[in-house]
């Protein structure tokens, strides 16, 4: 396989899971991250963080329906 091949697969790999991960809609990929940075951190000072992705998930949920339901969106 040449070396343009070979960066033309990797460039389209690349950008499949761009498309994947971020779809539509950057903010909620951001949102998402945020979400599991906090769990993250919360869980490494050790205080219990279960419940920090559901909530992020019912209002990251919340807020992409609001944002579809807007006239001019």
């Amino acid at each position: 396989m040449s070396r343009t091949a070979l960066a033309r697969r990797i460039r389209a790999a690349a950008m499949f899971v761009w498309d994947f991960i971020v779809g539509d809609d950057w903010r909620l990929a951001l949102g998402v991250v945020a979400g599991l940075g906090a769990t993250a951190l919360l869980a490494g000072s050790g205080i219990v963080a279960w419940w920090v992705l559901p909530v992020c998930a019912g209002v990251l949920l919340m807020v992409s329906v609001w944002r579809a339901s807007e006239p001019n969106g």
